[in-house]
């Protein structure tokens, strides 16, 4: 039950949405609650569809699936994600990683020449049609592994940075523990297929989204339906770059062993959404369930940012400290997905210890944001301090603490 409360000054939280903080104090428990309720600014909400009563996801003729929003990190539907595969092609994803890292870096540069070695002109499998000997320029041969899946592109470029491509392997698994990636392992640059080269869909999510975020430039190489080389066209295998505009990227792979993968991702709106489809029995139906997927998740569900890393979320009285307030928020941005219409019916309360006592450190942890859905709770976030405050003088210090003595 609540004792008291009374509304401060309204601040812009969400996109049209007004939020009232309502200050909730309770006399036997030391913390202090500030909730925040979330309204469209016409302040009408609507009902909608419970969480529990989304339409089931459709079946997935796959070993193993992930659908994932790529800004929320929220999990739409999966099969297996977690179970170890061989990921064919799908390996050339790593292989590009760590290749725009060197461009980003600058130690190499798009337009570097790469000596073709007679190991990368023999590999089999599918190719861009390298001559040995030839230099060609980095750009030309990410080019040929991106759009063209060209193992022998792959090998030549693992072998210009790394001298060997058994050498750019142990750089493969170094990053793929860096980037938290715990069940991949890789024995090659290309995919061929090893009983010790394997991932899950899990893990290429991540993959991607890193892929994605951190190397835009780059990235749009994947939406490129053919590249010619060497007076040779071919095409682009991911079929959704023909079937689904809104479709950018990603990368097939094909192996026996492996069957037909796909990692997709698509742009709607201001959503975007991850696939990963491993097992397939052919192209068709590896491109037909990747495309069940995207449809699944962008006509069910909707992703909002809630709020920015650095934003205000509250002022809070700090005491013995050189000022006498600080500020609360979150250390990176705060997406959310949900069923479509749910939106209006969150609501957000920050959870923060009573009394703040300096000296307090910028980025350190006084509470925890909580978003909630009715009486779900959807996510939890760590408040943090915005700013440091330094002890106070040692008269600042004992008027606080005397004035502590008498407060409740």
């Amino acid at each position: 039950m609540r004792d008291s409360f009374s509304q401060s000054n309204p601040q812009t939280f969400l996109p049209e949405t007004r939020p009232h903080l309502l200050f909730l104090m309770r006399t036997h428990v030391y913390l202090l609650y500030l909730t925040f309720t979330l309204f469209l600014s016409t302040g009408v909400t609507q009902a909608s569809l419970p969480l529990n009563l989304v339409p089931t996801p459709p079946p997935i003729e796959s070993s193993a699936y992930l659908l994932q929003d790529f800004d929320s990190d929220q999990i739409l539907m999966e099969k297996q994600a977690d179970k170890r595969l061989e990921p064919a092609s799908l390996t050339k994803l790593m292989t590009a990683y760590l290749i725009f890292e060197k461009l980003k870096s600058g130690s190499l540069q798009l337009t570097e020449p790469v000596r073709i070695s007679e190991k990368a002109w023999r590999t089999t499998g599918s190719r861009m049609y390298l001559n040995v000997n030839e230099t060609v320029p980095v750009e030309q041969l990410l080019k040929g592994m991106i759009i063209q899946s060209g193992n022998d592109a792959s090998i030549a470029l693992a072998e210009h940075i790394a001298g060997s491509e058994e050498t750019f392997v142990s750089l493969m698994n170094k990053k793929a523990q860096q980037l938290g990636l715990k069940n991949t392992h890789y024995t090659n640059s290309t995919g061929w297929p090893h009983s010790q080269q394997y991932t899950t869909a899990q893990d290429l999510a991540r993959l991607a989204q890193t892929i994605i975020r951190e190397h835009p430039e780059y990235y749009r190489w994947y939406s490129e339906r053919e590249f010619t080389y060497n007076n040779i066209t071919q095409t682009n295998r991911n079929l959704l770059l023909w079937r689904d505009h809104s479709v950018d990227g990603m990368k097939t792979g094909y192996t026996e062993a492996a069957g037909y993968c796909l990692v997709s991702s698509a742009k709607r709106g201001n959503m975007r959404l991850i696939a990963i489809l491993m097992g397939a029995g052919n192209n068709k139906i590896r491109a037909t369930e990747s495309q069940k997927m995207l449809d699944y998740g962008f006509r069910f569900f909707e992703t909002y940012l809630l709020y920015q890393a650095g934003q205000v979320l509250n002022t809070e009285k700090v005491w013995q400290g050189e000022q006498n307030h600080l500020t609360v928020g979150l250390t990176s941005d705060l997406y959310i997905t949900l069923p479509k219409g749910q939106y209006q019916q969150l609501n957000a309360s920050l959870h923060i210890a009573k009394r703040l006592l300096a000296p307090i450190k910028e980025g350190e942890t006084l509470g925890t944001l909580r978003i909630n859905l009715g009486e779900e709770t959807l996510l939890e976030r760590p408040l943090v301090a915005l700013s440091s405050v330094n002890k106070g003088n040692l008269w600042k210090r004992l008027f606080d603490h005397l004035v502590l003595l008498f407060k409740k």
